[in-house]
């Protein structure tokens, strides 16, 4: 290196320290920017300003921050289901072949009507030997009346006597077993015996009023004693059955008023009683709770429902539903700040939403708010919040 570059290199060090020092100056002035942007942005408040036109124009209406009292609630799912004895299935005690079928589901069919008809040979069996039993008892009848008078009078055998004795009562007893059979088979004794006419068919009848939930007959299908050939549903009594978690199986108690919806209801508009609250959870780890209706309703079995039971009453601050808004996931409630010559303002308010009950909902304010002071926007609150989307947009 010549002697006249190296009084050069004081000079070069110098330009570039001088460079550096610029750059982190300005990248540290960019990051101050940056974090002051930050701020202001955190520190924004949602708000906007209606010319007295626009607020003629929006029909808005305020009110206040109402003290409630609202019920502490425990939300349920569960379906309308019908009483035990509100349920049959239907079979064919000594099976056979169906001859006639043709009810759907959804029928109405009332208790003691013909559901299907059924052949089998063993019916004939059975009818024939009912009949010639009938037939023989009569016999037995007289002689062990005769047997009995004669022994009254010393005049026959013991042993004769007790022999009629007995056969007399074992054809009472065989007697009595076929007209059993013949109950279950749906034959009738009282008409056989009038007629005397053997038939190969049988009835199979409605045990209760109700609706054919499902049928599983077809003509020429053979039906097993074990086979379900229809179920029926009644809808007289019917209730509530609803699933509960086990955490919440010592909060809800014989007696409270359950209020309910159908999945296609909004509202939860019909209400019951806690009747039963099962003390065992099922293989989900659920905990059954039947209620009663407290008022006649037109409901089905299986419908599906969504409920709430009611486990006590706080008083909260609420507010009528149609004052809360959301906006990104967030729930507020609109406040009008200022009233005057040149407009209102309005202003956001970030809440958390409570219970809803009859058209209010329980809401926890921020702790800074006083709720005796904030005016609460009550209508039209979501055209005020589509005026502060497109302002914010603008921007």
């Amino acid at each position: 290196m010549n002697s006249s570059f190296k009084k050069y290199i004081p000079f070069l060090l110098m330009v570039v320290i001088t460079v550096l020092s610029c750059k982190d100056q300005k990248e540290t002035a960019t990051e101050q920017a940056v974090t002051e942007n930050k701020t202001d942005t955190a520190s924004q408040v949602k708000q906007i300003t209606f010319t007295p036109d626009q607020y003629k124009l929006s029909d808005i209406q305020t009110g206040t921050i109402e003290l409630r009292n609202l019920s502490n609630i425990i939300k349920l799912t569960g379906a309308i289901e019908a009483e035990p004895n509100s349920v049959a299935t239907v079979s064919a005690p000594l099976g056979g072949y169906i001859k006639s079928a043709g009810l759907l589901p959804g029928q109405f069919v009332k208790k003691g009507q013909q559901l299907a008809t059924l052949e089998n040979p063993e019916f004939i069996s059975i009818q024939q030997e009912y009949l010639e039993s009938i037939g023989r008892l009569e016999y037995l009848s007289h002689e062990y009346k005769r047997q009995q008078d004669l022994r009254n009078e010393d005049i026959n055998a013991a042993k004769t006597y007790q022999q009629v004795s007995s056969d007399f009562k074992v054809m009472k007893a065989r007697i009595s077993g076929l007209e059993q059979q013949m109950a279950l088979i749906g034959i009738s004794t009282a008409s056989l015996k009038r007629s005397n006419k053997i038939s190969r068919t049988a009835g199979i009848y409605a045990p209760i009023s109700g609706y054919i939930k499902n049928s599983n007959t077809n003509i020429g299908k053979y039906a097993s004693p074990t086979d379900i050939l229809f179920e029926i549903t009644g809808t007289n009594d019917l209730h509530l059955a609803l699933n509960a978690f086990e955490k919440d199986l010592g909060k809800i108690q014989v007696g409270q008023t359950v209020r309910f919806s159908l999945s296609n209801e909004n509202d939860y508009k019909h209400t019951g009683k806690v009747f039963l609250v099962g003390q065992a959870a099922d293989d989900k780890k659920m905990i059954p709770v039947h209620c009663h209706f407290t008022k006649d309703v037109k409901l089905l079995p299986g419908m599906y429902v969504k409920a709430w039971v009611e486990t006590g009453t706080d008083e909260k601050n609420a507010v009528p539903n149609d004052a809360l808004v959301q906006l990104e996931g967030v729930d507020y409630i609109i406040a009008q700040t200022n009233e005057g010559k040149n407009g209102y303002t309005f202003q956001l308010i970030q809440v958390a939403k409570g219970i809803e009950q009859e058209g209010y909902t329980g809401i926890e304010l921020p702790s800074t708010a006083n709720p005796q002071q904030i005016k609460i926007v009550t209508k039209n609150a979501y055209t005020i919040l589509s005026a502060i989307k497109n302002a914010e947009e603008e921007e």
